[in-house]
């Protein structure tokens, strides 16, 4: 009997041997498949097939950018695999421009739609861009639309280049007018017994006042009110030659939005359609059964058109010639901060910049090159560092010309003065000549509590910048003799780069911040135009006239390369909508990672820089 059972046994044990092995088997097969499919989603994708009669959807994502901010390729591509919101909504400004400008010649193609729904935050300048874009595409003989249930100003001056604007009848146009308007916080650093030692060089250069004041200068307001009426003059100008009104119609909306109302019982999307604003007023379904009327989308599709990131993938993008057997004209994109050191897409390194002018000034068959700045400054040490590597590529021969963004204040006026050919479009704003340097103490906060410093020292300057202690006279008189030598190396360097006296750059000075027609004026810029009249510019001073166009950037890891065509190969293998997808949404959200970097590292602690948001 027990040999008996010992045998069943065994054969059990055989058996679930048998089972397991199968089981792993099975396991690595599938595991192997995956991997299979998607290296041959990575290596062998096909290209996307746009059918005729289609609707181009521009989706505008976040906030339109000169250059998109680093992002782990992994995470970008896994995040929007499972549907969680990108760590970084950004659209490449580049990316809206080379998707009409393509479309407006694809046969395929016969309307945008524009969706502005997710739109972030946008340059003036950068929507005027794309709005010449799009009244190019209507050149052709195709329409754009917008439909929104609600319009946001940005929106709205978008849509505004639509052939027809819908609204939702339950939404609504919402124009304020531009503002600066800042939190003032003297008092508060009083009570909380700081010390606040500010120094700063330039009476309009008002980044410190919210540490200094506890209301606007008579200084900043004055010069606040010019740029920020002449940007909006330009946006109601604009919006108006748009739609076929005046711009005392639009100021009309706003000014006398109360008595607007009250005469449309207070419905916002009929006075947006009494005055102009909008063609129709149209629910979800309605605004379906129109685009299936002029598109080949059905009815009951959740979203018309051909996305934008898909349209991308079936063109030839602008900028990205690799080859080295054409003229080159090279384009370096400068945008956000000045630090010293290297730096990741989103912030200027003086080291990753002057390394790619470096690389423009040996190459062969770059022969002049277009340096993209988008910057409020920052790192006046790094500012130089940039310009002396600026300085190097003009003795070489080769062009440089400076095409300017929504910002190239202060530091960014800086790297730029030496250009050969400055560009700016009316709506820039730049100048903001001066800097700055603050220095906080607490010894006050530190007493109160019942907390002391003492010591002694073998010279006046031994303590050094010491935080827990006031500074000495002859600290404070070393810091203001020092921003006054920077201040004058920058004036310097303003009138020799753009060939004006010392004595006029002074009086233009002063930290004073000019919209692009009024730098025009003052001879801080040479030309208004668009970043494309720029790079034409370029080749024209470097003799060109058959000639490619090219982004020099820091190019990827082989790791980061890896990962970004494998994870991309996994979303196209799990499509939204997937059981995957609806499974990892129940997950909970991702928390975004504290940003812990320190963008004010100047070794002198002197920045030339330029704190503006205005909406």
């Amino acid at each position: 009997m027990k040999s008996l059972l010992v045998a069943i046994f065994n054969i059990f044990k055989g058996v679930g041997k048998i089972l397991s092995l199968f089981r792993s088997l099975l396991s690595n097969l599938i595991f192997l498949a995956v991997i299979a499919a998607i290296v041959f989603s990575v290596f062998y994708s096909d290209k996307p097939v746009i059918p005729d009669n289609s609707i181009l959807r521009l989706t505008i994502l976040g906030d339109i950018v000169e250059q998109k901010t680093e992002v782990n390729p992994f995470d970008e591509n896994f995040s929007d695999l499972i549907g969680w919101p990108s760590q970084v909504r950004e659209t490449l400004l580049q990316d809206i421009l080379d998707a009409i400008d393509h479309a407006a010649d694809d046969s395929a193609i016969t309307s945008i739609l524009l969706d502005l729904d997710d739109m972030g935050q946008a340059g003036l300048n950068q929507l005027q861009d794309i709005g010449t874009s799009l009244n190019s595409f209507r050149d052709r003989g195709k329409q754009v639309i917008a439909a929104e249930d609600y319009y946001s100003q940005n929106q709205y001056y978008l849509a505004s280049y639509a052939d027809k604007i819908f609204l939702n009848p339950m939404g609504g146009v919402y124009l304020s007018g531009f503002g600066l308007y800042r939190l003032y916080f003297k008092d508060a650093i009083e009570k909380l017994k700081i010390n606040y030692h500010v120094f700063k060089v330039g009476s309009f250069k008002s980044a410190l006042e919210p540490l200094t004041r506890s209301s606007m200068s008579a200084e900043d307001r004055s010069q606040s009110r010019a740029w920020l009426t002449a940007l909006w003059n330009n946006y109601l100008d604009d919006v108006a030659k748009q739609r076929s009104l005046s711009s005392a119609d639009i100021s009309q909306y706003i000014n006398k939005i109360p008595a607007n109302l009250q005469a449309v019982d207070g419905d916002i999307a009929r006075l947006a359609l009494e005055s102009g604003l909008v063609d129709e007023l149209k629910t979800h379904p309605q605004i379906k059964r129109y685009l299936s009327e002029i598109g080949n989308s059905k009815p009951n599709q959740e979203l018309s058109g051909v996305p934008l990131n898909t349209y991308l993938k079936t063109i030839t993008r602008s900028h990205l010639y690799t080859g080295k057997d054409r003229d080159t004209v090279a384009l370096i994109i400068a945008q956000g901060t000045i630090m010293p050191g290297k730096s990741n897409p989103g912030t200027i390194g003086s080291k990753t910049i002057a390394t790619l002018l470096r690389n423009a000034r040996t190459s062969d068959h770059i022969k002049a090159v277009v340096l993209r700045v988008d910057s409020g400054g920052g790192s006046a040490f790094a500012s130089e560092m940039i310009r002396q590597e600026i300085l190097e590529l003009k003795k070489s021969g080769k062009p440089l010309i400076v095409s300017m963004g929504t910002f190239s204040a202060s530091g960014a006026y800086w790297i730029s003065a030496n250009a050969d050919e400055i560009w700016a479009s009316p709506n820039t704003l730049t100048g903001s000549i001066g800097i700055f340097m603050a220095v906080p103490t607490f010894e006050k906060a530190l007493n109160n509590v019942g907390i002391y410093r003492d010591g002694v020292g073998t010279t006046n300057l031994s303590s050094g910048l010491d935080l827990t202690q006031p500074l000495s006279g002859e600290v404070k008189t070393a810091i203001q003799l020092t921003l006054d030598h920077n201040y004058k190396t920058f004036l310097s360097i303003v009138a020799d780069g753009r060939n004006l006296p010392f004595e006029r750059v002074e009086k233009i000075a002063q930290g004073k911040v000019y919209a692009g027609t009024a730098a025009l004026d003052e001879g801080l810029i040479d030309k208004l135009g668009t970043h494309s009249q720029a790079i034409r510019s370029a080749a024209e001073h470097a003799g060109l006239e058959d000639y490619a166009t090219t982004i020099l950037s820091t190019p990827l890891s082989f790791k980061d390369r890896l990962l970004q065509r494998i994870s991309a190969g996994a979303a196209a293998l799990f499509p939204k909508g997937s059981a995957l997808e609806t499974f990892l949404k129940y997950l909970p959200a991702h928390l975004p990672a504290l940003n812990t970097t320190q963008l004010f590292k100047d070794p002198n602690s002197i920045y030339a820089h330029c704190m503006i948001q205005y909406n």
